[in-house]
């Protein structure tokens, strides 16, 4: 499985989401950026960082920036990233963006997902110009010097390259069936 390298398209894709919508990449073509994250349930690093995810989504909505939260984990063996604990979490922690079942995993392999989280972050024209990381510290907010995908969304928004456009993502690998 490859993971997407820059410059490629963003694959299209549709599926269900914790409001019970089925959601199309293709319905955000307004958007100036569409940051797409492979996450999950159960992960310590998505339970780290999902306040963060939920801020940057607030502080650039106006800005015409979406963020899509995909869980492409296997449920037999991890049954709390299943969609009604989906629906659970994202109702307690508020999500402010899309959270969407990959049942099949197609999604996660047609992106090359490896971890949870991993960042995937296209420009308007969805050529993917960011992959990686949310920041450079994993587990404590405060212990972060480098915003990556804050870096590359201001530089998307002002017609910039990105300056860092590959990061390692740090995570929990994808529970593949």
């Amino acid at each position: 499985m490859a993971t997407l390298k820059l410059g490629d398209a963003a694959p299209d894709f549709s599926l269900p989401g914790v409001d019970g919508k089925t959601i199309q990449l293709s319905g955000f073509r307004d958007k100036a950026a569409v940051c797409v994250i492979f996450m999950c349930n159960h992960c310590p690093y998505v339970k780290a960082t999902i306040d963060r995810m939920i801020a940057i989504q607030r502080d650039y909505a106006h800005q015409g920036v979406q963020f899509i939260g995909i869980n492409a984990n296997e449920t037999k063996n991890y049954p709390e990233d299943d969609l009604p604990h989906m629906i659970q979490w994202a109702t307690e922690k508020r999500f402010n963006f899309p959270y969407l079942r990959d049942e099949a995993q197609a999604v996660a392999r047609a992106y090359g997902a490896e971890r949870t989280p991993h960042i995937f972050l296209f420009d308007r024209a969805r050529r993917l110009c960011y992959t990686g990381a949310i920041d450079d510290n994993t587990k404590e907010e405060s212990k972060v010097s480098r915003r990556y995908v804050r870096e590359a969304i201001d530089a998307i928004l002002a017609n910039q390259p990105v300056k860092d456009t590959e990061t390692h993502a740090v995570g929990c690998t994808i529970k593949w069936a």
